[in-house]
């Protein structure tokens, strides 16, 4: 399963702005990290095999055997999912409430421990990372 991170904005502690990215701690690993997408290699949600993250990074699961099928896969997908983002926000942004999608809005929120995104045009609930979502069908399509 695939999913997009939760939100990495800066924030405040003591009126010092800090920010959770962590780039001085992870950069990437320096085989398959390109220029702007530093790819992180971290332990993951059980299913989980990468998020990508509006800070721009793309976290792969450790679970994936390297440069396995698998994670080529799940790199491509990701890749897709940092592009759309980057692209523009109307195209693919997200917080931890929502995920806009082509300008369209999907109320997101924890529902018994699990991410879950609201699928409008069928009005249930569903795990983030279901195929269903039109931002998931246009990653898988690969």
């Amino acid at each position: 399963m695939f999913k997009l991170g939760r939100s990495r904005q800066p924030y405040a502690v003591n009126g010092e702005i800090k920010n959770k990215l962590k780039f001085h701690q992870e950069s990437g690993d320096p085989d398959i990290s390109v220029p702007g997408t530093p790819i992180i290699r971290k332990d993951l949600e059980d299913g989980i095999l990468g998020e990508a993250n509006a800070d721009g990074s793309i976290y792969l699961s450790n679970k994936s055997m390297p440069g396995s099928l698998q994670e080529r896969y799940t790199l491509k997908h990701e890749m897709i999912h940092a592009k759309d983002m980057k692209k523009s926000p109307n195209k693919l942004s997200y917080e931890d409430d929502y995920i806009r999608y082509n300008g369209r809005t999907y109320p997101r929120k924890n529902i018994k421990g699990k991410d879950m995104i609201l699928d409008v045009e069928k009005g249930k609930w569903k795990e983030a990372g279901s195929h269903d979502f039109p931002w998931e069908k246009d990653a898988n399509n690969i």
